[in-house]
């Protein structure tokens, strides 16, 4: 009789345990897709201000864990003690400390070797910094996907699936890192920057999916066939948007290396092909939204998010709106790539709450 009132006891607390620990697990899980977006709207920072070089190499800035704050901790000096590992910068080029030493009078080459992975040696204390808080972002968005893979076995029983899509997340974090360190050693290519943008926003998409999983079944019952379809079309569209817009992104970043700041109104001036076709697709885009808006209220489906939808797409209309005719406004660069990245979150979480609905015709 002790034995068996042992074993209930023990098996309540199991239980309990368990339920305690897939409560956390799904706290894990919002604070990862926080942080998530938090890396979006940091790397949407470094792309405003041009900060994608502000650390030259990866993972570490110019050989630190901490980068420097003053270009003179980048330069060689006699009796100094560098590190293995230490960059400075040296007519123009950047050095790697072979080994531990301290230097003598002149710069010796035997001490150092020439970083090699791309020529690009300048240094930028808010660029430097801007980029270092980028990557913090990433490794903290990095721990708490780890931490939410490690507490997903609770779901071992009930939902393996979880487990599964939990730590293809942190392989996906791992891959993305891989991303930006060769975004860094390309030296910003315009291609691995897209494809850096486009990974992160599958992040996003895996991250909801597992939201998906563990919310219970809608009570609602509506479910229009032609609604259905149009979400994923905007879905689509709105990722096409968010490349397009990438790429024009693209040809500002080149047309402020050759004029600079202080006459915002040229860069867009001769604007390539692809900016009028993002302009104009915009109101494909933002048509279908405004039908969705009011086939969702005529029919009463009960979508409370694509109030959000347009209030969304307003905000990027208005932020498109604001760079082209008040020649890039500060901030409005980051608020128009975040609000895409936070719209198509929102439309893809639509599409689950969609499946969670039974099919009915009307």
């Amino acid at each position: 009789m002790v034995n068996l009132s042992f074993q209930v006891v023990l098996l309540l607390g199991q239980f309990f345990l368990s339920q305690k620990m897939k409560k956390i697990y799904y706290t894990s899980v919002k604070i990862s897709l926080v942080l998530v977006y938090m890396v979006i709207v940091a790397g949407a920072l470094v792309r405003m201000t041009g900060s994608g070089m502000g650390c030259p190499d990866w993972p570490k800035c110019f050989g630190y864990y901490i980068p420097p704050t003053y270009e003179k901790e980048l330069l060689f000096a006699q009796d100094r003690e560098f590190e293995k590992g230490q960059v400075i910068i040296h007519d123009e080029k950047l050095f790697v400390a072979k080994q531990d030493f301290t230097a003598s009078e002149s710069f010796q080459e035997s001490d150092w070797e020439l970083y090699t992975k791309h020529d690009y040696a300048v240094f930028n204390v808010y660029h430097t910094w801007t980029e270092y808080i980028n990557r913090l972002c990433g490794a903290l968005a990095g721990i708490a996907c780890f931490a939410m893979a490690v507490l997903s076995f609770f779901y071992w029983r009930d939902k393996k699936k979880i487990i599964l899509l939990s730590w293809l997340v942190v392989f996906m974090m791992g891959f993305q890192a891989w991303l930006g360190a060769t975004v860094v050693y390309s030296v910003l290519n315009p291609v691995k920057i897209t494809v850096h943008m486009v990974m992160a926003l599958i992040i996003v998409a895996v991250i909801l999916y597992i939201l998906h999983l563990l919310k219970p079944k809608s009570n609602n019952s509506k479910k229009d066939t032609l609604f259905s379809s149009l979400l994923w079309v905007s879905l689509a569209f709105s990722l096409i948007q968010i490349v397009l817009g990438t790429q024009v992104r693209q040809f500002v970043d080149l047309q402020i290396k050759k004029i600079g700041y202080d006459d915002m109104s040229l860069i867009l001036a001769e604007p390539p092909v692809n900016f009028y076709f993002h302009r104009t697709f915009t109101f494909l885009v933002v048509g279908i939204a405004i039908y969705m808006f009011l086939r969702n209220r005529k029919l009463q489906l009960g979508f409370s998010k694509m109030n959000w939808i347009m209030a969304l797409f307003g905000l990027e209309v208005i932020s498109g709106v604001a760079m082209y005719y008040l020649d890039f406004p500060f901030g409005m660069q980051t608020v128009h790539l975040v609000v895409a990245s936070i719209l198509f979150g929102v439309q893809f979480y639509m599409i689950l709450e969609n499946k969670l609905r039974k099919e009915e015709k009307n």
